[in-house]
């Protein structure tokens, strides 16, 4: 990661800022977004101390001019955007059916808007460069459903569905996205800790998890990785072997339940096309 170019949001507290200064550590050079002036100025001069250069870039996600400017920004300062932690976002706390549509959408605006702000300049930069690294920043609510939290799980669904697309069509330009789920004690998980626990899910135990995705040598393109407590695991979305009744009802769906959802076997695929393929030639004899 030496001398590499990273721009990193949300990188006011919590794990934005444990990113930067994990890749100050190691040599990068970045460009440090938050809403916040005082916060992005603070981690600013935290990474200066580590010997790393770093400028701030403050100012909302939620707005496209700020993540253009971000990039034109690293552009303008360093030459280059080879790596972009998307990290930016907000909490949530209000079943579904208590909220607005309005509501709903600012959200998930917060969440997957301020990715996409970001992301697609960058993208763009990287495509051009010939080279580029993205992580965006997804959750246990995005992969299984929370309680509470559906505008925010919804977000972060689509987040993975946006990584995975960039994936795929930016692995011949070079660029290579991935997925991090944290657990780690933030502003945003704090009042739901234990504080017994609160040590163990230091933000600083998921950085080296995004510097490695951030990294060149890393060769994984289009994961997903939850990372918490010095634990990493994949996840994945899975297709079982399924079944193909000689008379497709409801009834013998029913009967038949355990081996419909059965995924012991399951399987990934490279893209949608490609499980579109093998459900037919495995379920229809096509």
């Amino acid at each position: 990661m030496n001398g590499r170019v990273a721009i990193v949001t949300g990188a006011g507290r919590g794990l934005g800022r444990a990113y930067a200064l994990d890749f100050a550590r190691r040599g990068a050079r970045l460009v440090v977004n938050a809403r916040s002036a005082a916060d992005c100025a603070a981690v600013v001069a935290a990474a200066a101390d580590l010997g790393a250069e770093a400028i701030s870039h403050p100012g909302d996600l939620v707005d496209p001019a700020v993540g253009e400017g971000l990039c034109a920004a690293a552009l303008d300062r360093f030459g280059a955007c080879d790596i972009l932690i998307a990290n930016a976002g907000a909490p949530e706390a209000r079943s579904l059916h208590k909220q607005t549509i309005a509501e709903f959408a600012t959200v998930f605006a917060a969440n997957f808007g301020t990715t996409l702000n970001i992301l697609l300049p960058c993208y763009r930069a990287m495509r051009v460069a010939g080279y580029g690294r993205i992580v965006v920043s997804t959750s246990a609510a995005g992969l299984h459903g929370v309680h509470g939290l559906p505008a925010y799980g919804a977000s972060k669904a689509a987040v993975i569905g946006l990584m995975r697309t960039v994936a795929i069509e930016g692995a011949a330009q070079g660029v290579r996205c991935n997925a991090l789920a944290p657990f780690a004690a933030t502003g945003m998980t704090d009042a739901h800790l234990p504080p017994a626990l609160k040590p163990r899910l230091d933000p600083a135990l998921v950085a080296p998890v995004a510097a490695w995705l951030a990294s060149e040598a890393c060769p994984v393109n289009g994961d997903i990785f939850v990372a918490g407590a010095g634990r990493v695991r994949r996840a994945a979305v899975v297709e079982g072997l399924g079944i193909a009744p000689a008379e497709l009802t409801p009834d013998a769906l029913n009967a038949a339940l355990p081996a419909v959802r059965d995924i012991a076997a399951g399987r990934t695929f490279a893209d949608g096309n490609a499980a579109f393929e093998d459900f037919l030639a495995a379920h229809r004899g096509l």
